[in-house]
């Protein structure tokens, strides 16, 4: 495949982000969220769509709060005809779909135990979709790609999600070279699906920074105030100021080192109609620098 090497398979790891995940306990007031989603009713015209903050790939396997909360999540919510994630882990220097009808289960990461690596996730992929994806988008062209797959800021929620794997799952991928704003006003293009029956899900971390880990488990303070501005910013449907994060000085410096893991964030909160809410869950941050802080717009 012509172009530059690539991170996850798609972007050159040492030119862009230095890292390894470890693995991050739970959090969250799963009992809390569930009462609030008790009051929202699900809309008959449109797919709810949501933003999950993924964190180590062993909550995927992990029986603990994320994990546990993902699995009531996929109880809760109306059945989609697909899903669309934007995960953090797919960054390429165009923007491509997943096209092919059984995606691979990508273990994108290294130093986990064999469980983890035999974890799979056959769900079935979605052509239909995917060809429909590249109609509505004119912000860009849009490219099928056969090989990629479903890799872990994919798979790792919808495991405990949908474990029967019996919805399909496609994935679009991130242009890392394009600006914030680029991607706010491609993401709002993908409007159209929701009312398709398909839901999209951006897959990342708001705080994500793995080289000043905390292992006491105590937040930093610049994660704790960026994560509740950005907070402040999705309540108030502040949607440029959550593009613009980077004037939020050195807590956005900080938080988001590299825009990786924030950039997914970006494609949920142009899902948000009028009168859509984002209801948040697990709101914590873990190991000092990596927020779970996940919400639902509808």
């Amino acid at each position: 495949m012509p172009g530059i090497p690539l991170l996850y398979g798609n972007m050159k790891r040492r030119d862009f982000i230095s890292q390894s995940f470890i693995g991050i306990s739970t959090m969250s007031t799963l009992s809390s969220f569930m009462n609030t989603m008790d009051e929202l009713t699900p809309s008959e015209q449109i797919m709810p769509a949501l933003f999950i903050g993924h964190g180590s790939p062993m909550n995927a396997i992990e029986q603990n709060e994320y994990n546990h909360s993902w699995a009531a999540l996929g109880k809760k919510l109306p059945r989609p005809k697909a899903i669309l994630t934007i995960s953090a882990h797919w960054l390429t220097r165009d923007t491509r779909v997943t096209a092919m009808e059984r995606p691979q289960t990508i273990h994108d990461f290294g130093g986990f135990p064999q469980a983890l690596f035999d974890a799979q996730y056959p769900a079935p992929g979605s052509p239909d979709f995917a060809e429909l994806t590249k109609k509505i988008v004119t912000k860009t062209s849009v490219q099928s790609d056969m090989e990629w797959g479903l890799d872990h800021g994919t798979w790792s929620f919808l495991l405990p999600m949908y474990p029967q794997a019996d919805i399909p799952v496609y994935q679009l991928s991130l242009d890392y070279y394009k600006p914030m704003s680029y991607h706010y006003e491609l993401a709002c293009e993908l409007r159209e699906l929701r009312r398709k029956g398909v839901m999209i899900i951006g897959s990342g971390n708001i705080v994500h920074n793995l080289r000043v880990l905390n292992f006491s488990g105590k937040p930093y303070d610049w994660a704790t105030e960026f994560d509740e501005k950005i907070k402040s910013y999705l309540v108030n449907k502040n949607h440029e100021g959550i593009i613009r994060y980077d004037q939020l000085g050195n807590a956005a410096k900080m938080s988001v080192p590299t825009p990786d893991h924030y950039l997914p964030l970006i494609y949920s909160i142009a899902q948000q109609e009028n009168k859509e809410e984002v209801t948040f869950f697990n709101e914590k941050t873990e190991m000092g620098s990596v927020s779970m802080r996940s919400f639902v717009v509808q």
